[in-house]
């Protein structure tokens, strides 16, 4: 059973709908939207400021969200798919966007929606990463711009194939 645990008066609020693996940690000051799935391994860790998820985000396996004590919460959008191991810290994400397996999106970052962070890039504090993009290096920067029709709905693609894959391990 995954562990979901109150942190000083605040408990993880977390809809029926949602996908949660059974070793996934949740605690503190977390809001999941609709149809979530948290997978084996990872953390969502509001101890220190709040994290809020829209619909249909998928936090992989191994992968890290945090946020900054009394400075950085971390606000992630729809149709948000983050990748095996990557970390997300103190930033916001807006909707329809991939983060790729490894990557790291540290502090008072913005990453507008439809983005692309690679695999293993590293988006430094306080970088905003403009909508229609992908990123990617250590450090992160831009290499290419996209538009709708480059990944047409890939992004949604991915979301929607991990409501489906939870909805395996829900039967």
């Amino acid at each position: 059973m995954a562990l979901i645990k109150e942190v000083r008066g605040k408990y993880p609020r977390i809809p029926d709908d949602c996908y949660i693996a059974e070793n996934a940690t949740i605690i503190g000051d977390v809001t999941l939207g609709a149809e979530n799935s948290i997978w084996f391994n990872a953390v969502v860790r509001g101890d220190v400021h709040y994290i809020k998820t829209g619909n249909k985000v998928n936090i992989q396996d191994g992968a890290v969200i945090h946020c900054t004590y009394q400075k950085h919460p971390t606000q992630i959008g729809n149709n948000v798919s983050i990748g095996h191991n990557a970390i997300v810290h103190g930033c916001t994400i807006h909707d329809n966007v991939l983060v790729g397996m490894g990557a790291i999106i540290m502090d008072n970052c913005v990453i507008e929606s439809n983005c692309i962070i690679a695999a293993g890039a590293v988006v430094t504090q306080n970088t905003r990463v403009e909508s229609g993009t992908i990123y990617a290096g250590v450090p992160a920067k831009k290499v290419k711009d996209i538009n709708a029709s480059d990944f047409a709905g890939e992004i949604e693609r991915i979301s929607n194939n991990y409501v489906m894959y939870s909805s395996w391990l829900k039967e």
